[in-house]
């Protein structure tokens, strides 16, 4: 079996990144201070290049995009309130309850008639008002959306969204942790897509190839309010300026070449697509999830580690690849067939 601490090709996430040498150098060389104290000098500079780039008043810049997306539900619900997601938000499966646990929020899933939630599935899910039933305090929206393999909600669409939230007087909060790679698909710019929400986190850490990080953006007072929620969450950091200039490299660099991901994700998808009853969700993005034809994932991902090549289990009968800086569409055509082969061996 191959060594899997030094894999062939390795496409669980694009979480799995690692800092370029140029990266490593601008990190080392950054100029710091203490941010909790009296703010660090290169987080600011991240901070006011990210509210610029997104068309926003400030940004706050958090440890994770977790972090974030909760800072923005504490400062614009209330607690015994419900906020409403697509049934497949990131924020319902991967954030470990945190609305109810740390915000007192409930989550009210909105199940899409589309692979993604659309202003009638929204509308069709707002509660009528009654005393018997919990109110509505925010709708929660995500682009790219992880759960349906990297799709993008065009911008027709989130309009679309937000004109039904707002038409009740709901804030919008967009995770928009891969919203960098929705702009690059579309060619909308960052601050069309951040235009459709009150607050908008994006991450540092996927195709950006930074370390750490992300950052919420929004107006001056509810960005205000964020601060203090993060560091009521323990988010405060000394001296974070080494972390925000690898996110600062990543947006300055690393952007415009997302392109080469989304190229690199739709080869995979055509070599896989059909091997032993497969399906793949044709990806608009970076990300590939192959549905089986029946629930082996675990045998998948096994196999396939075993050929060199690491994938992640989505669920029983799906698997998910994505593709970034360190899994180019040069490595994927070398070792990209080991996944068709895995696939083959299990599912014959």
């Amino acid at each position: 079996m191959t060594d899997l601490a030094v894999p062939l090709l390795d496409v669980r996430s694009d979480t799995v990144t690692r800092p370029t040498a140029a990266m490593r150098r601008a990190m080392a060389d950054a100029e710091v201070g203490d941010d909790v104290l009296d703010g660090d000098p290169t987080t600011r500079r991240l901070e006011a290049l990210v509210a610029e780039r997104l068309g926003k008043e400030r940004a706050l810049f958090f440890p994770s995009g977790s972090m974030a997306n909760q800072a923005a539900i504490w400062v614009q619900s209330a607690p015994g309130t419900e906020i409403l997601l697509d049934a497949d938000a990131h924020i319902i499966h991967w954030e470990i309850a945190a609305t109810a646990a740390l915000c007192g929020v409930q989550v009210r899933p909105i199940r899409g008639a589309t692979s993604v939630f659309r202003a009638p599935d929204l509308l069709a899910g707002i509660r009528a008002p009654s005393i018997h039933a919990v109110e509505p305090s925010m709708v929660c929206l995500e682009n790219t959306h992880n759960g349906a393999g990297g799709a993008v909600t065009p911008l027709h669409a989130l309009l679309e969204l937000t004109a039904v939230a707002r038409g009740v007087n709901l804030p919008v909060h967009l995770d928009g942790a891969r919203l960098w790679n929705a702009a690059v698909a579309t060619g909308t710019s960052l601050a069309d897509f951040a235009a459709c929400a009150d607050t908008v986190m994006v991450s540092f850490s996927k195709g950006l190839g930074a370390p750490v990080g992300a950052c919420l953006v929004g107006s001056a007072d509810v960005i205000t309010r964020a601060h203090r929620v993060r560091k009521r969450f323990g988010g405060g950091m000394r001296q974070s300026g080494i972390l925000a200039a690898g996110a600062l490299y990543g947006v300055e660099h690393h952007f415009d070449r997302l392109a080469e991901d989304h190229e690199a994700a739709k080869y995979l998808a055509h070599l896989v697509n059909g091997v032993g009853g497969a399906k793949v969700v044709m990806p608009d993005t970076n990300i590939v999830m192959i549905d089986l034809p029946s629930p082996r994932a675990d045998d998948v991902v096994a196999r396939a580690a075993a050929l060199g090549v690491r994938l992640s289990k989505w669920h029983n009968s799906r698997v998910r690849a994505v593709t970034h800086l360190d899994a180019p569409i040069g490595l994927i055509a070398e070792h990209g067939p080991k996944i068709a082969q895995a696939l083959s061996d299990v599912l014959a």
